[in-house]
């Protein structure tokens, strides 16, 4: 699956883009925008492309001409404000739009896309277009498969049984709330919500005292599945089309009261973030990796789960990080103080075993729809994607600066997600960041 698309000699006649951290050439991911009022053409949300510090236009593109077979068809599907078509089609015309792409924006490649008047209309500086959720999300489910942080969270209800007795069997996971899912820096608000202290006689109504981020996979679902019949382990993969970051916002005091005896409820379903690029399987190749195997003891999965190939290539070396940028820290221009880094090999299913779980009963999947891989913790505190692990549930402060310390979020915080992908001999990408600031709770 390496092609010509991951070749980190080949440059960009788009400037920016060469030695670009996050959207080198090599990497093109998927999204949604609206370009400045004054652009050529107009605004108007429509699918676009990543590269360097600019974005190449679908719609302009198509309208010009520049796609032709698969390519052509998954530029239009891709044209309109939604990306659901595109996703829909699967990988075939997805691979062929990456590959025409590629030639169109190499530096050696295709050059009718150099032309002045018509690169005026088909590229647009990243920093004065509005970005949008990708898709019309129809579902979103939030899994649980970071081990270390469910671990973690487990000690505080029974140190010496952390986990439940299916962890290690089940995929765990919950329908989360797709309407209040927003794209990154669309500020999030406190939310209210009844909280009860240990010491408390009962429960208060009030805004959330334990307000908490969690460093999360956002999985892009592509092709979907009838109703009734469920994808196997083997095909799971051919049903991603691609993934980003997402941070699935907590309400901890009021998930804590709210979650006896069923699962998180307001506590979870306030907000959920998620970047705004979609970076996919084919950009991702070259930092595939086996799943780590697990600890000697540990039950194998079930046959339903198990794929010799998802277990050889079916995980991904992606460098997690997140930091807390504060209003003192802004007023200064500081730098945000980094938390945490982890990486998605901390996941204990792939990618593939959590699309299988899920449709295994007959649950239909759809193009768009959104899975939360849940919070990716690392073995050690470093690598703790949660404030509520961090604080030990507010138990202790972190150093933020030299003069700011936090058990959870305030006001005015700002949480900041970023991952990248390194591997010798090709070219380093992104995912893009995913952040927004937490406004206060509403009178």
């Amino acid at each position: 699956m390496i092609d010509e698309t991951h070749d980190a000699a080949r440059r960009s006649w788009v400037a920016s883009a060469d030695g670009h951290r996050e959207f080198p050439l090599q990497n093109l991911p998927f999204g949604v925008f609206s370009p400045p009022g004054n652009a050529v053409g107009g605004g108007g949300p429509r699918g676009g492309v990543a590269i360097g510090d600019m974005i190449f236009d679908l719609r302009a593109a198509a309208d010009a001409g520049l796609f032709s077979g698969e390519a052509e068809r998954a530029a239009q599907a891709a044209s309109g404000p939604v990306l659901n078509p595109l996703m829909a089609l699967g990988a075939g015309p997805r691979r062929a739009l990456r590959r025409q792409l590629f030639a169109l924006l190499a530096a050696d490649g295709d050059g009718r896309a150099r032309d002045a008047a018509l690169a005026a209309r088909l590229l647009h500086p990243a920093g004065a277009c509005s970005l949008h959720l990708p898709a019309q999300i129809g579902n979103f489910t939030d899994f649980f498969a970071g081990i270390h942080h469910a671990r973690n969270g487990g000690r505080r209800r029974d140190p010496n049984n952390p986990l439940s007795p299916n962890y290690k069997y089940v995929p765990v996971a919950y329908h989360s709330r797709a309407s209040s899912v927003r794209a990154a820096g669309v500020p999030v608000r406190r939310p209210n919500g009844q909280r009860k202290q240990p010491d408390e006689a009962a429960p208060t109504f009030g805004p959330c005292r334990k307000l908490d981020y969690e460093l999360e996979l956002a999985v892009w679902i592509g092709p979907g599945n009838r109703q009734g019949e469920p994808i196997p382990i083997g095909r799971a993969a051919e049903h991603i089309f691609g993934i980003g970051l997402v941070n699935d916002w907590s309400a901890r005091d009021i998930q804590q009261w709210e979650s006896q005896p069923l699962g998180p409820f307001l506590g979870k379903s306030f907000q959920s973030t998620v970047s705004p690029w979609i970076v996919t399987p084919e950009a991702l190749e070259p930092f595939r990796v086996g799943q780590p195997p697990r600890p000697a003891g540990d039950p194998a999965p079930l046959p339903y789960l198990t794929d010799p190939q998802d277990q050889q290539n079916g995980a991904f070396d992606i460098a997690l990080e997140a930091f807390i940028l504060t209003p003192q820290m802004r007023e200064r221009a500081a730098l945000p103080s980094r938390i945490s880094h982890s990486n998605t090999t901390d996941l204990y299913w792939t990618l593939a075993q959590l699309v299988a779980h899920h449709t295994c009963n007959g649950c239909n999947l759809e193009a768009g729809d959104l899975f939360g891989t849940g919070t990716i913790s690392g073995p050690g505190e470093e690598g703790w994607g949660s404030l509520s692990e961090q604080s030990m549930d507010g138990t202790r402060r972190l150093t933020l600066s030299p003069s700011e310390t936090r058990t959870f979020l305030e006001d005015g915080d700002e949480a900041i997600f970023r991952a990248y992908c390194r591997r010798d001999g090709f070219a380093p990408i992104g995912l893009g960041e995913c952040r927004a600031r937490v406004v206060p709770a509403a009178a």
